[in-house]
């Protein structure tokens, strides 16, 4: 009798065939001809060479399903077996403006206009400032576009990167080599990644290097093609190596660099290279900078009062 065995490598077998196998034995009721055996990430199917074909075509549309909305149900199997939808169909109300679908099927749009510029900019633009306070979510969209065009395949990888400049901190006094002393610079970076991709999938392209998450020394004398590009906290760069980041763009790349001029932690009388590039680049075609400011913040309602009564204060002195 013919046999084909199909696997989920690429996924965890749980988000496939759901808890207790709920979705793996929706499929089955839909095939009852076929004798469907699940070991691991492998499902051996037994029975009709048709049968066998049609399932095929339906489980891809399941993986397809779980890739875009990183969330396969019971309910969505039906309607994918049944072809009352398919993959693509029934988004959720509010996903129009998606940038992408995060865990459990969460949806990533812009929520305020300059976030909205910024996913606009980036579709006309190879490189993009977002220039604006913390909490506008400049990194978060930021990370949110650049897998969204890995999901697409308009890029092969993601690439990023800040400075490891101490922001009140002394780096050496740290515990831990170097990867441990560098990555509590890169934590918000590998937190909003969390938020977007599955645990499995995102172990998976950090180790194959189709995610990278490194420091802004680990990218000198590289060129950077293919991938989409973010450099955050650029306001802790120097001159020099800002010019070194911008001059790593690949034939192929996209590049989103983001930062806030009004908190450099840059140590003694360094200056940041940050403000001179916005000016050198701004009538560039191709480039484009976009500017979020307090009415921007997505954070707790008090980060924006807590902004202002800094900003007060420092305006008088």
């Amino acid at each position: 009798m013919p046999e084909k065995v199909l696997s989920t490598e690429d996924f965890s077998a749980l988000d496939i065939f759901g808890p207790n196998d709920v979705n793996l034995n929706a499929m089955r009721g839909f095939f009852p001809k076929l004798r469907i055996v699940a070991r691991g990430d492998l499902l051996k199917l037994i029975g009709d060479d048709e049968e066998i074909s049609n399932f095929e075509q339906k489980f891809n549309l399941c993986l397809i399903h779980y890739e875009r909305f990183n969330k396969l149900t019971d309910q969505d199997v039906g309607q994918i077996m049944t072809g009352s939808r398919d993959a693509n169909g029934n988004e959720p109300k509010d996903a129009a403006d998606a940038i992408v679908h995060g865990r459990n099927g969460k949806v990533i749009k812009p929520r305020t206009p300059n976030q909205l510029r910024m996913t606009k900019s980036i579709l006309k633009n190879d490189l993009v400032f977002a220039i604006g306070p913390a909490g506008t979510g400049k990194t978060y969209t930021a990370v949110a576009l650049a897998v969204r065009a890995l999901k697409n395949k308009e890029v092969r990888r993601i690439i990023l990167t800040r400075p490891a400049v101490e922001a009140g901190e002394n780096l050496g006094f740290l515990p831990g080599d170097l990867k441990d002393k560098l990555d509590p610079y890169l934590q918000p970076l590998y937190d909003a990644l969390r938020d977007m991709i599955p645990t499995q999938r995102l172990l998976t392209y950090l180790e194959d290097g189709t995610i990278e998450v490194a420091p802004l020394a680990f990218m000198r004398g590289r060129t950077l093609d293919h991938a989409f590009a973010i450099l955050d906290e650029a306001q802790n760069c120097k001159e020099s190596q800002l010019k070194m980041f911008l001059t790593r763009m690949g034939p192929s790349a996209r590049f989103v660099v983001t930062g806030d001029i009004t908190q450099i932690d840059l140590p003694g009388n360094q200056k940041s290279g940050l403000p001179g590039a916005l000016r050198r680049l701004k009538n560039i075609p191709g480039i484009d900078s976009i500017y979020l400011d307090e009415s921007d913040i997505v954070r707790h309602r008090l980060v924006g009062d807590i902004l202002k009564a800094y900003n007060k204060e420092e305006n008088k002195s």
